[in-house]
């Protein structure tokens, strides 16, 4: 029995992997979004809100969704805690994307769009990886111009994240998303034909 295609979708910051994701949707292409994935499971009534509360007290919001400023203050720079709640988060998030494959078998190609794609070493699962990328200085315009955004998050976010040279080092395909949209979704089209001419042969 066939399997769909699936396409690891990454980029550090700014770089426009939403916008890169949205043009996969637009092309029917199903696509499961790892960060909405972890907000529904954070929020009131999800499947890691209440194990995340008995775990950690005081990391609950009233409506018993997960305050995550203070679970942030909670696990940093305590590696155990960090490791208990990934034990409660992780298998939770494979759930979700494994009935997302399971619900979209048929389909030709899938886009597993996960920010930390490499940290985590969610490649292996992928059939190829996509990177979303623009130069340094139109990463850095994009995400300080977000509302609320300082130099000091911007660079403590950035120090999580691998190098995008080294993701586009790493990547099969690379979308660039700073000469316009026009130019973007060309390259989204070409690998969608090249899964495509693939699978056919």
């Amino acid at each position: 029995m066939s399997r769909p295609f699936i396409l690891g979708l990454t980029g550090s910051i700014g770089m426009g992997k939403s916008a890169t994701a949205a043009m996969f949707r637009a092309r029917r292409v199903p696509v499961h979004d790892a960060d909405a994935c972890v907000h529904a499971l954070y929020g009131s009534g999800g499947a890691a809100a209440a194990a995340i509360g008995e775990a950690f007290p005081g990391t609950l919001a009233p409506d018993g969704s997960v305050d995550r400023a203070a679970l942030r203050n909670t696990v940093l720079g305590d590696p155990e805690r960090l490791r208990l709640l990934e034990s409660l988060v992780h298998p939770l998030v494979a759930r979700a994307r494994d009935d997302f494959l399971a619900a979209h078998a048929a389909a030709p190609l899938v886009v597993l769009d996960v920010p930390l794609l490499f940290e985590t070493g969610g490649e292996a699962g992928c059939d190829a990886v996509a990177v979303v990328t623009a130069p340094p200085e139109v990463q850095r315009a994009r995400v300080l111009a977000r509302p609320g955004m300082t130099e000091e998050t911007f660079a403590q976010i950035l120090a999580k994240q691998m190098p995008d040279a080294e993701k586009r080092r790493r990547a099969d395909h690379l979308i660039e998303t700073d000469r316009g949209f026009p130019e973007a979704e060309a390259q989204v089209d070409a690998i969608i034909a090249a899964v495509a001419a693939g699978r056919a042969g």
